[in-house]
């Protein structure tokens, strides 16, 4: 079983800067996708950003955050979102998760099998 814990969300002024990131308990992390997604209220959860294990992939990106959010992974265990030009639409609930998708699912939840509890983030206007 895959524990997933994220950390870093709060309260930012619009165009500002926060860093999120997520750690997975599992030794056989390194084997899979991590995601972000994020749910804001009264709408459906939607995908952030995704990350391959493997070297030399390239991250993906919703087109709403192309440009202004990176992924990263910092070892076999963290996987990390830097949030710049924060806009008050980015205020949601984030969250990490990892899994197995394949090159044209990594946007969809239901392939990502583990998920994390989420963390807040407010972007004020």
């Amino acid at each position: 079983q895959v524990q997933l814990v994220e950390s870093g969300g709060g309260l930012v002024q619009a165009g500002g800067s926060l860093r999120l990131s997520c750690v997975a308990s599992a030794r056989t992390f390194s084997t899979y996708m991590m995601g972000w997604f994020r749910q804001a209220p009264g709408r459906e959860r939607e995908f952030v950003a995704a990350v391959s294990w493997t070297a030399g992939v390239t991250p993906y990106y919703a087109d709403s955050v192309k440009g202004r959010f990176t992924i990263s992974r910092d070892n076999a265990n963290t996987v990390n979102l830097q949030m710049n030009s924060l806009k008050s639409e980015d205020t949601a609930v984030y969250y990490c998760a990892s899994g197995t998708p394949d090159g044209q699912s990594y946007y969809k939840q239901i392939a990502y099998d583990y998920w994390g509890q989420g963390t807040q983030v407010t972007v004020s206007s």
